[in-house]
Order: structure tokens, then C-alpha cells, then sequence
């Protein structure tokens, strides 16, 4: 392992373990499509060209200096092109979105509870994936393809962000797989959206049965041989800030804590991607587990800081759109302004409030300047 490398790495395993690092580690959060138009390349063309992602990873790793590699990548649309997927779909520019979709009718709840699996193999698949949706040997053999796609893309992918470290100096992949709080799954690819907002109040009985059903899968979604504190199971959480608080404590939290203290019970450690305003459930985050990492995309810092900070990990909450309009030293002063509140005794990484999706989202040169400044400012 190159010294530097090494270094680097023990940033995050110090947060890891509980002790103030030398400095705040810095994590820049880009999905491929942003480095893809970095690179001025056609997004409809290069989605598909799988062995040029390591070129891409390179580039970002050259270019932005995130003390991890900086680029996500999670959705393979030559993979989704095998199942004829409509929940992940190609837009006309090239980035890959998630319609509205409903694979789930209203009156088949109970056909859910009672069998997870089934359910999804003979009815869920099949509607969200239509290529799936044959006979037995054909729907088999699609499967399989996708599966052979997903595994040679993936290991390609994993193969080189671990070079990475060794090449650039930068600490070895922090995600190690990823699962889905079992209410967001129902809302995300059952029913959706708008179906599941009806749903609590229709059928809310069976939204919790169904929310407990489903949670053994997550669990094991979650969990694999290498999961550990530095291999971390990444969830994005979705529906909560648009509950009402007794919808939350009866709908949502009680399998989502179930679901985090499994993991950390199989050494499974999480790191939360807490999207939209979490502020009225701050006081529930700070009863998981100490040390779940907590990305969070808005809420007033300070109050974060005091409510979850001594006990959890915190990162993101510095704003994309101003990385996308500000000037140098507004981004410079904003980085400060959040370093100063956030890294006082530990607990923390830095990072945007959300993903770079397209180039407009954010200026690279200003990227390059934040992650500049924070990693010679932000010393302890």
C-alpha cells in the first residue's frame, strides 16, 4: 500500500473507530454522468461503453482530488436493456431517471404478505421488467444474461476503484453493498409515489404487515462477507420528510430501526443518505447505533451538529446549487462557514448535500477549490 494511500485511509478509519483524525476527510459525490459530460463525451453513447469507465474514474480521480474515489455508478443500462426495465429507464440526453411506476395493485397486499418472494418473482418482476414477463425458460434465460451483465460490469468496476487507491493515494471504497428501508421499497417500486400517500390511510394495516414482511430481504440486501465499518451498506432514505409525524412513528420507523440494528448486529454498518428535511426526526436518528454515517441533503448544521454530531457520523449539507453559482471564494467561504460548525470534535466528513447528476450542477472549477481549501483548512 502506497504511504499515502495509507494515510488517507486511516481519515476514515479514524472517524470510523471513534477518534479525531489528522484532518477532515473529504468526499466529493459525482455520479458518471457528470464526469462523462466532464469529459465532453455523448451521454446516449457513453452509458453503454462499459470499459471506458475506468478512463472516467481516472479523470475524476486526477481532476477533483475527493479523498475517496468520487464517481457513483449504480444503475448499468445495457443491464436494464436486458430486462426491458420501465422503473430505470434512458432519457433523451442520456441519464438514466426513475418514472413514477406502479408494479403493485391496491388489492394485493395480502398476496405480498404472505409470500414476499413469490410476489415479487411472478408478479413484480415481470411488470417492471418486461422482458422477464414470458414463459418459465425464457424468463429464466433473461435473468441469467442480466445477471452475467450485471456481475462482469460490476467487478470490472470494483476491480478498478481499488486501483484507484494504490494509483492516486486515495482511501479504498467505503460502500460495500446497499439496501432500502422497507417502506421506501413499497412506496419506490410497488405502489409509488402517489399510490402509497392513499395507502396509509386505506389499507394501513396492511402497509405495516407488508413493511414486515419485506424486512428480512432487506436485512439480507444488507449484509454481506466483507460489510464493516469501512464497507459500508449505503440506504437512501426517501419517503419519511413527506409523512406526517404519527404516519412516521407508525409506518415508517418501526422496521426501518429494526432494519438499521440488524445490520449493525451483523457488523453491517450503515451509511444513511438522509434525503430531503429531516429536521422534525432528529431526535429518532440519534436512537440508531452509534457511529451510522448520516449524509444529510438540508437542516440547519448546528442544530444537526448538537442533535446527532456527538454521537453519529455527519456529512454532506454544503449546497450544490452553490457550487453551480457561486463565485470561488462564495464556495471557499460557505466550506469554511460549514467546516467550522460541523468539525469540532470529529464525527465528520466532508461532503455535498447531494450528487452531482449533470454538469450544470455544479462548476468544476469550484469543486476543485472547495476540496482544496477544506483538506489544508480543516486540520485538527
Amino acid at each position: 500500500m502506497l504511504e499515502q494511500t495509507k494515510e488517507t485511509h486511516q481519515l476514515f478509519v479514524d472517524i470510523d473507530e471513534g477518534r479525531i483524525p489528522k484532518r477532515v476527510p473529504v468526499h466529493t459525490w459525482l455520479d458518471i454522468s457528470y464526469v462523462i459530460q466532464y469529459a465532453g463525451m455523448d451521454m446516449r453513447r457513453a452509458n453503454w461503453d462499459v470499459e471506458n469507465f475506468k478512463n472516467l474514474f481516472d479523470l475524476s480521480a486526477k481532476t477533483f482530488k475527493s479523498d475517496i474515489n468520487a464517481v457513483d455508478i449504480t444503475r448499468f443500462i445495457p443491464v436494464y436493456n436486458i430486462l426491458g426495465a420501465v422503473n430505470f429507464v434512458m432519457g433523451s440526453s442520456g441519464q438514466i431517471q426513475h418514472p413514477e411506476v406502479k408494479g403493485m395493485e391496491a388489492d394485493e397486499y395480502e398476496e405480498l404478505i404472505a409470500d414476499p418472494y413469490k410476489f415479487i418473482h411472478d408478479k413484480l418482476l415481470p411488470r417492471l421488467y418486461k422482458k422477464l414477463d414470458t414463459n418459465p425458460a425464457q424468463r429464466a434465460m433473461v435473468f441469467s444474461k442480466a445477471m452475467k451483465a450485471h456481475s462482469d460490469i460490476f467487478g470490472h468496476i470494483i476491480a478498478h476503484q481499488d486501483s484507484l487507491a494504490e494509483k492516486y493515494g486515495i482511501a479504498y471504497e467505503r460502500v460495500g453493498c446497499q439496501t432500502v428501508a422497507p417502506f421506501d421499497l413499497i412506496a419506490d417500486q410497488f405502489r409509488g409515489f402517489r399510490e402509497m400517500s392513499k395507502d396509509i390511510r386505506r389499507y394501513p394495516d396492511q402497509v405495516v404487515r407488508a413493511c414486515e414482511a419485506v424486512l428480512p430481504m432487506l436485512i439480507k440486501a444488507g449484509i454481506k462477507p466483507h460489510s464493516s465499518r469501512q464497507k459500508r451498506t449505503f440506504m437512501p432514505l426517501h419517503m419519511a420528510p413527506y409523512l406526517r409525524l404519527s404516519d412516521f412513528e407508525k409506518f415508517y420507523w418501526p422496521t426501518f430501526k429494526k432494519l438499521i440494528e440488524a445490520l449493525w448486529a451483523a457488523g453491517a454498518v450503515p451509511l444513511l443518505f438522509v434525503e430531503q428535511d429531516w429536521t422534525r426526526f432528529l431526535d429518532y436518528l440519534n436512537e440508531l447505533p452509534a457511529g451510522t454515517q448520516m449524509m444529510f441533503e438540508y437542516g440547519d448544521p448546528k442544530v444537526i451538529k448538537e442533535k446527532v454530531g456527538k454521537k453519529h457520523i455527519i456529512s454532506g449539507l454544503y449546497p450544490l446549487t452553490l457550487l453551480s453559482k457561486g463565485t470561488k471564494q462564495e464556495c471557499i467561504d460557505k466550506a469554511k462557514e460549514l467546516v467550522d460548525i460541523l468539525a469540532p470534535g470529529g464525527n465528520y466528513i466532508f461532503s455535498f448535500d447531494k450528487i452531482a447528476l449533470n454538469l450544470n450542477d455544479a462548476n468544476p472549477e469550484n469543486i476543485i477549490a472547495v476540496n482544496e481549501f477544506v483538506r489544508e483548512y480543516a486540520v485538527y
